[in-house]
Order: C-alpha cells, then sequence, then structure tokens
C-alpha cells in the first residue's frame, strides 16, 4: 500500500493539512500529487514569505526610525526645562519693537515700525 498511487495522494492530503495557512493557500489550489515535489515546492514557499515578511517589517521598522526624529519632543539639543513652546525663533522679542520681556499683545509702542528702516512714524 506504501508504494501505490493512493498512498502517494494520501501522504500528499496529510502533509497538506498540517501546513501553515497561508502556505496551505498558495500549495493547495496547485493540487501537487508527487509527495516530493509537494514538500519542495511548500518549502520554497515557505521560505519567500519569510523572506517577504522580513523585508516589509524591516521597511516599516526604518520608516518608524524616520518619524521618531522629526518629533519635537526628546530632542537632545534642547535646553532642560524648555517647552517647544517656549522656544522662539526670535528669542523671546516683541515682533512689533523687538524689545525682550513682552508680547506684541502687551506691547507698549503704540505706532509700528517701518519694515525697510526700522523708525517709527511713515
Amino acid at each position: 500500500y506504501y508504494n501505490t498511487v493512493e498512498a502517494e495522494y494520501d501522504k500528499c492530503v496529510k502533509f497538506e493539512s498540517g501546513l501553515r495557512p497561508e502556505v496551505k493557500h498558495l500549495i493547495g489550489f496547485s493540487e501537487i500529487r508527487d509527495f516530493l515535489t509537494l514538500v519542495n515546492k511548500s518549502r520554497i514557499c515557505d521560505e519567500d514569505g519569510r523572506a517577504k515578511s522580513n523585508y516589509y517589517k524591516a521597511v516599516n521598522d526604518k520608516k518608524r526610525k524616520g518619524q521618531d526624529r522629526a518629533k519635537p519632543y526628546g530632542d537632545k539639543n534642547k535646553k532642560s526645562g524648555e517647552s517647544s513652546g517656549e522656544r522662539k525663533k526670535n528669542g523671546g522679542r516683541c515682533y512689533k519693537c523687538v524689545e525682550v520681556g513682552h508680547k506684541i499683545f502687551e506691547c507698549p509702542q503704540k505706532e509700528d515700525k517701518c519694515f525697510r528702516c526700522g523708525r517709527l512714524g511713515h
């Protein structure tokens, strides 16, 4: 019985039933009924699936590492005790008079300075 066509078929069916679902799905539709061929094709499918999975995992890990660099928190160059909202490009100066110590809506200066020369009144 072990050398008959029926035995070969039974070995293939039993082997397929033990495969992981993703490999079984790829192999099952081809209905391979030669046991050695089935084993080799299954092994190749499994290795390809694992390689593909590892590739996409590595790509996603690389993307996540890139996203971490763009986050404002965890900035090693930032001074301790300084939040991202406290950092100003102008060094904490008023945008209207360029004085330190107050913000534009608190500015005591009533007139705007000229953007070109920096003087008042024109």
